[in-house]
Order: C-alpha cells, then structure tokens, then sequence
C-alpha cells in the first residue's frame, strides 16, 4: 500500500498525496464541486446582460471618478464594481440566474447547494489560519470565524486581511465557503486603516453588517486609496525588495521568472524582518546564482553585496533563509 508521505509511483518526483492519490477516483463530491465551479463561471460569462449594461456602467463611472486617483487599474475598479453591481445594488439578475439553472440540472445535491446560494455574503475579515484547502478568516466587525476556501496554493501568511463576497462552499459543514469571484489580499501594512473601518460599524437591531457594506462600500475602498493602496498584493517593503532584484537582474542582462516567483512567496509566507530590503535582494541574487536561475554572472560575492550597499554577512543571511525555506517546501 503507497503511504500518503511516499514517493509517487508515477514518477514525478512528488509526495503520492500531492500527485495522484486524488486521481485514484472521481468522488461525488468532486463532480459536484466542478459542477458548482460551472455555474459560477458561466454565471460570469453571461452577465450583464445588454440591457442591465446601462446601469452597470454608470455605476462603474460613479466609483471610477471617485477611486482613479488611487487605484490606477481601471480593470480593478470594474471587477469591484461587477460584484457591487451583482450582489448589493441588482441581486435580481444573481436570483434569476440561479432560477433559471434549477430548471436544467437534474443532481439533488446541486439544487440543494444552490437553494443556499441565493444571497452572498460580503466578507472583510483577518486570515488566522491556513492549511492545505482552507484559510480560517475572522470577520473585522464580530468576530466570527468562517472557513474559506484556498484558490491556490499560493502562500497565504497569517494577519493579512482580505474581501470577497461568498457563497456556502457546497460541502453541508457550518460556516464554510468559498468566493463568489476575485478573493482580494490586502498587505500588511493597510491593516490599521481596515481596523479604523470596523470601528465606523455600530451593532445592534438596526444596522446589520450587509446593509453596512453596501452603504459603505465606496469609502472602504477610498480609505485604503488615501493609505497608499493601489491595488498590489505586496507591501512597500516587499515590493521595494522585488524592484531590486528585478534592477539588477535587469543592469546585467539576465531574466530570471523562477527566483522571482519563490522570493515572492518567501516574502509573503516568512515575514522576514530585514533592517534593509537590498540585504534581502543581495541574498536573492546569491541564491539565484548557487542554484542557476540565470545564466552565471562575472561577480564575486563580495562585488554582488557591494552592488546592493551590504555586507557579505547580510547578504548571506538571507541566501542560507531562502535556501532553507526552498528545502522545508520541497519537503511538503
């Protein structure tokens, strides 16, 4: 018998449990669940419809002349806006929808899935924890702890916040979900402002959370414009690091998309606490050239730390911290 933790037999080089042990068959649950995935994604190719564009577009130009000056993307205003348009402002399109598809589909577990799915919730919340499938979310206005479903595997670090609306997750256990479309991270260094956010809302009988977000859901975004945020998943500390590698790698002719995904992670998932970000860069180039990411360079190590204004010794801190966290993950 393969043991979880055993080498796929495959030959991929995996652990059997992130390799093929999910294709050994097809569950209930997992046709289920790509059914639900479905009709999220069909629900997005479909709407609006022409004649619901009119107002989704004054709404969009509403939020447009009011958040452009901080978030540059008009992209990203408009994926806000869909959901705004969808959930708070025209749930009549979302209930519709949701009628129409009863008709066509004969599962019961499907239809029972979608007779919870008819009000999404909007959710502001601090990640608290993280494993494999979910993150654990704590709501920023009474606390409750829902289970969220993962996107990715990307790394999500704990004390991040994030928004998204979200649906019952399909699976029948309490207060769990996942995203109705884009899950939003905030970096770290907005968690103040979000805080300041949560203290406007005043419980009791007559304000609940819904009718909070929808009224206020413009000057949450303007809160976080006029803290600096302009759409970006990084930190400034994290994004100056990633613009020095990116400098330098670029000054000596060299691309390197790999070591620039894992420092990403790295960041994100460690937190490191470095007095200067080149010290992290510096490391991130020595670890790149140990383990060939880019065509080798003419330099010494010691000429690499003085490109970044560092010692050797901060430089090689932080190759032997990535070389490390490269192992633990290689290890999963």
């Amino acid at each position: 018998m393969i043991g979880r933790n055993d080498p796929c037999p495959c030959g991929s080089g995996k652990k059997y449990k992130k390799c093929c042990q999910s294709k050994q068959a097809v569950s209930v649950e997992a046709v289920q669940m790509e059914e639900l995935e479905g009709l999220l994604q069909t629900f997005y190719d479909v709407y609006p419809e022409r004649k619901d564009i009119p107002d989704y577009l004054e709404l969009a130009n509403e939020w447009k002349r009011s958040l452009n000056t901080y978030l540059p993307e008009e992209e990203m205003i408009e994926a806000i806006v869909l959901d705004e348009f969808f959930f708070h402002h025209r749930p009549d399109i979302w209930t519709g929808y949701l009628d129409k598809q009863k008709k066509k589909l004969l599962r019961p577990s499907v239809l029972r899935v979608i007779d919870t799915w008819r009000r999404p919730q909007a959710i502001i919340g601090e990640v608290i924890d993280v494993e494999d499938g979910y993150i654990t979310v704590k709501s920023i206005f009474n606390g409750e702890v829902i289970r969220l479903r993962r996107e990715s595997e990307k790394p999500v670090p704990v004390g991040v916040h994030l928004f998204c609306f979200m649906l019952p997750d399909g699976t029948g256990e309490e207060s769990q979900y996942l995203a109705v479309s884009s899950l939003i991270f905030f970096p770290t260094d907005h968690g103040e402002v979000i805080k300041e956010f949560a203290n406007q809302f005043t419980s009791g009988e007559e304000q609940d959370i819904s009718a909070f977000l929808k009224e206020n859901a413009m000057n949450f975004w303007m809160l976080l414009g006029q803290n600096g945020y302009q759409g970006g998943e990084f930190t400034e500390f994290e994004a100056t690091v990633l613009l020095d590698v990116m400098a330098f790698l670029e000054q000596h002719d060299r691309t390197a998309t790999k070591l620039l995904e894992i420092v990403e992670d790295f960041l994100v998932e460690q937190q490191p606490n470095a007095r200067k970000e080149t010290a992290i860069a510096a490391g991130a180039i020595r670890f790149g050239q140990e383990h060939s990411f880019f065509e080798p360079l003419s330099m010494t190590l010691k000429e690499i730390a003085e490109w970044f204004d560092v010692s050797p010794s901060s430089m090689n801190k932080y190759y032997k911290e990535l070389d490390a966290y490269c192992l633990s993950k290689a290890s999963e």
